[in-house]
């Protein structure tokens, strides 16, 4: 599918599902390309589960937005892992993505906190003394 008919079927998503930002689908259909392009390196084509989706979206998330992450996301409106599945279900009604006869929305419900998982990584290390590294002049 070409670009201009993903971002036409993008906007009539968010036209009948306002909860959730275009920017959200689109970076959340490049997550799904490089999660698939990472986990099928061997060539061997195979299903991805919800929650190698979710982990494979939180790495690009904070490969690509850094501490900022979660305040992206919140822009966008996703708050927890639930709301990366209703995106990813609004994309496969709309053939935007494709998923298996068992692929569920509960695949997406509470794996993760998504607050912890985008900030955690950015938080010093704990029982680190920040005093002791202030510098005497």
């Amino acid at each position: 599918m070409d670009s201009e008919k993903i971002y036409q079927t993008i906007v009539k998503i968010t036209d009948a599902d306002p909860r959730f930002a275009p920017a959200a689908y689109e970076f959340i259909g490049e997550a799904v390309r490089r999660t698939l392009s990472v986990l099928l390196n061997d060539g061997e084509a195979r299903h991805i589960s919800g929650v190698e989706l979710l982990e494979g979206i939180r790495e690009q998330a904070l490969e690509e937005f850094g501490p900022m992450a979660e305040s992206v996301f919140n822009h966008w409106g996703v708050f927890n892992t639930l709301d990366i599945g209703h995106i990813v279900f609004n994309m496969v009604d709309n053939q935007l993505l494709s998923s298996s006869d068992k692929d569920t929305i509960d695949d997406f419900d509470q794996v993760f906190d998504l607050h912890d998982a985008l900030t955690s990584p950015f938080n010093p290390p704990s029982g680190e003394d920040v005093e002791s590294k202030a510098i005497d002049l």
